[in-house]
């Protein structure tokens, strides 16, 4: 606790939440803080990387954005973890479609995150690690979704380096694999936790399909995405 500030978070010991929920986009925390929680003061400005913390149905629960990629959200869930007391993250965030089954506004939980980043290998690891969610969030999260009849898929996720892959044909290699859709941060983050003994789960937005061509409107993003804030607002602890 004695290394808070951090460099990347202006945040004082106490001033965070046990939960956070981590957006890639610091205006969506932001967006969050202002329409789904009370009484929310705000933690962090350093770099634009906003951060809040409020109240939800009477629960303290922090949001701050984590940035584009393992990098920064390894960074940002590190010192979350290790330096003001966070025992869990829930990252909400967007995603692309890979399997046949998975709908545009789908709400995929990521049970498992692939990836092709070499962030594993500070761990000197004699073999490959598969990182995992938090089996107690996934399971209230997908019960959250059941009682609110929200559509939700539960499976392996890939976490991208590349968002302009120059191999033409790796889609289709992880899609063969039975890999639900794509996005970019979540097993920097579940490497994380597992290394620090703490909890971690990524809850996607299906907002276009890489297959079928579907792209969610601008307009209707926020209202879909409302569906995933709210189960991570709901088993935040």
């Amino acid at each position: 606790m004695s290394n808070t500030p951090t460099p990347h978070n202006g945040a004082k010991s106490g001033e965070i939440a046990k939960t956070v929920l981590m957006p890639g986009d610091p205006l969506r925390a932001k967006f969050i803080a202002e329409n789904f929680l009370e009484d929310y003061t705000c933690f962090n400005t350093v770099r634009n990387m906003f951060g809040y913390t409020g109240t939800y149905k009477g629960k303290k629960v922090s949001v701050m954005g984590g940035g584009m990629g393992i990098p920064s959200i390894g960074i940002y869930s590190y010192e979350l973890y290790s330096f003001y007391g966070v025992e869990s993250i829930i990252r909400i965030g967007s995603a692309g479609g890979f399997a046949d089954d998975v709908k545009v506004r789908d709400v995929v939980i990521g049970m498992a995150a692939s990836t092709n980043s070499n962030f594993a290998a500070q761990y000197q690891l004699p073999g490959t690690l598969a990182p995992v969610a938090d089996f107690s969030l996934l399971r209230k999260a997908v019960e959250v979704a059941e009682e609110k009849k929200i559509s939700v898929k539960v499976g392996n996720i890939l976490s991208s380096d590349t968002f302009y892959d120059a191999n033409t044909e790796a889609n289709d290699k992880w899609k063969a694999m039975g890999v639900l859709a794509v996005e970019m941060e979540a097993a920097g983050l579940y490497m994380n936790a597992a290394k620090l003994g703490k909890k971690a789960l990524c809850i996607l937005t299906i907002s276009d399909h890489l297959y079928t061509g579907e792209a969610l409107p601008a307009e209707e993003r926020q209202v879909s995405f409302k569906e995933m804030m709210e189960i991570a607002l709901e088993i935040a602890e």
